[in-house]
């Protein structure tokens, strides 16, 4: 009974009492029109002659003496609504509700001048008043009569009808209610996937990078301690972002330039990056720490495995309403087939992992060899203006200041 009541206390509120009541008497008042109406074409076609204001009396008396209750009934399944597991009480509940709602409505349909036919003055009469004596006078067997007339529609065209519809505003409620929360359960474990994903990658990078670092202690300290002192540096931009799952290009690539000057510090002359991005792409959303890995992997599997200087090449632009992301090197190629080396390196099966949850069908991330050499990733993904844009560039003032990507094609 616990979780019931929390649910018809969350969905109780479907609207406001004085909409209900207004619901409520426009409803009736239609109905009555339209029974007004009926009647008085009936009388018309000459089956009798009978006054338009005479019918609207009659209608109205036995029909919109409906519009004050049904609000109470309509109350009342909205709090004590049939389910399952309650159904046998709530019946009972109900036949009493039926049984009241019954003995107002003749009561209230009794008040007006309309509540029955008298056949010995051939008029009407209200069962609460004497015209002609006037005075206050209940005429009991009237109200009998009035009761057991009325009680098939009472049931059938008022009480039942109106517990239906509140029950199926209520479940309708139930459903967006359930709904919601399907939803809101789905996107948290839609982030809850993409920040294991991503914190994957963060103590795998760290240590690769520790380990360079180790490296490089004993035959070049300067080359080690400008690792260390870029290693902080990304560190940190990592803690800010941290829990980040979508930032801008500009950011990203903020995040890939401190790398690549560890990465140059560990190779020296030996390395170099190319940067080719189309200007109206560093405003765009851009999934966090995406692109650090894949170059990593463009050095590991890439540049350093020939003897020549290696090359990395990160071309981006806007094509249509896509972002596309080129990444070459000029290493030796792929040794298999793509699937496999997504299979085995996990920067490049988190990367197509993390695009699959973020994107769906609208991203696409593979890899092949390239004809004149050399491996290639290519990423594309939806492209979406950033809807806070950060101007990082409009605070450089000269060429030195400007971060070394913003200009195309050159090279750290």
């Amino acid at each position: 009974m616990k979780s019931t009541t929390q649910s018809v206390g969350l969905a109780a509120p479907v609207m406001s009492s004085r909409l209900i009541w207004v619901y409520s008497f426009a409803a009736w008042s239609f109905v009555a029109a339209a029974a007004t109406m009926t009647v008085y074409q009936f009388y018309r076609l000459g089956y009798g002659g009978m006054k338009f204001t005479t019918i609207a009396g009659m209608e109205c008396s036995q029909i919109l003496s409906y519009a004050p209750l049904t609000p109470f009934v309509f109350l009342l399944a909205l709090k004590f609504p049939v389910q399952r597991n309650n159904w046998r009480r709530r019946s009972w509940l109900y036949l009493a509700a039926l049984l009241a709602f019954a003995l107002v409505h003749i009561v209230i349909w009794g008040v007006s001048p309309y509540a029955y036919w008298d056949p010995a003055t051939r008029g009407f009469h209200s069962a609460f008043w004497d015209a002609h004596a006037r005075v206050f006078r209940i005429s009991w067997i009237a109200m009998k009569s009035m009761l057991f007339s009325s009680s098939v529609d009472d049931l059938t065209e008022a009480y039942i009808p109106t517990l239906l519809i509140a029950h199926a505003v209520l479940y309708y409620r139930w459903s967006q209610e359930k709904e919601l929360r399907a939803t809101q359960l789905a996107g948290q474990l839609v982030k809850a996937r993409l920040q294991t994903l991503k914190s994957q990658m963060q103590p795998h990078f760290l240590f690769n990078t520790l380990h360079s670092i180790s490296a490089l202690m004993l035959t070049n300290v300067v080359a080690a301690d400008r690792m260390m002192t870029s290693l902080s540096d990304l560190l940190r931009m990592s803690l800010e972002d941290n829990g980040t799952q979508l930032t801008t290009l500009s950011r990203e690539l903020e995040f890939l330039t401190v790398y690549v000057e560890i990465e140059k510090a560990r190779f020296e002359d030996k390395l170099r990056v190319i940067f080719d991005i189309e200007p109206e792409c560093f405003d765009t959303q851009f999934p966090h720490l995406l692109l650090q890995p894949l170059v990593e992997n463009a050095v590991r599997h890439g540049t350093s495995k020939v003897s020549r200087p290696g090359e990395i090449e990160i071309r981006i632009k806007h094509e249509r309403n896509n972002l596309e992301v080129r990444i070459r090197d000029n290493g030796p190629g792929l040794a298999e087939p793509g699937e496999k080396m997504f299979r085995r390196g996990l920067g490049l099966s988190v990367a197509r992992e993390r695009l699959e949850t973020l994107y769906g069908d609208r991203q696409v991330c593979n890899i092949r060899s390239r004809k004149e050499g050399g491996t290639e990733v290519y990423l594309r993904m939806p492209f979406f203006e950033n809807a806070v844009v950060q101007k990082r560039i409009s605070a450089t003032t000269n060429e030195e200041q400007a971060p070394l990507w913003l200009y195309p094609r050159c090279a750290p």
